[in-house]
């Protein structure tokens, strides 16, 4: 399974950016999908996740009311819509895939078996 992620770029605060995620190689529809991302110096984080089964969305409270992740399984893809965004957004954002996720680990970034390249997200203020 390869995810090749892409969007990033430069916006300013308050602003919006849509990153996006492709899957290919596999059977998407089968996988949890998820958004981390690594600011700089920082450890990889949890953004958003939406489940494979019931296309529930869970959020970090950091981007609750101004994230929205969602899945398009005709063209498998994953996407992040970013809204209000403030310089703390600033950092890789990483599409992952995973299966079998639970509420107490999907979360973690080692709940998820393939991850994508990563793609640069940069909010000036």
């Amino acid at each position: 399974v390869q995810l090749q992620a892409s969007g990033g770029g430069l916006v300013q605060a308050g602003g919006s950016l849509r990153v996006s995620c492709r899957v290919s190689g596999g059977t998407f529809s089968n996988y949890d999908m998820a958004w981390f991302r690594q600011p700089p110096g920082k450890e990889r984080e949890f953004v958003a996740t939406v489940r494979r089964n019931n296309n529930r969305e869970y959020y970090a409270d950091s981007v609750k009311g101004r994230f929205t992740i969602s899945r398009d399984k005709v063209k498998n893809t994953l996407d992040l819509e970013m809204t209000f965004l403030k310089p703390e957004d600033a950092a890789i954002y990483y599409c992952a895939a995973g299966t079998g996720l639970i509420l107490s680990s999907q979360r973690r970034p080692s709940a998820y078996t393939y991850w994508g390249q990563g793609t640069l997200v940069t909010v000036s203020s």
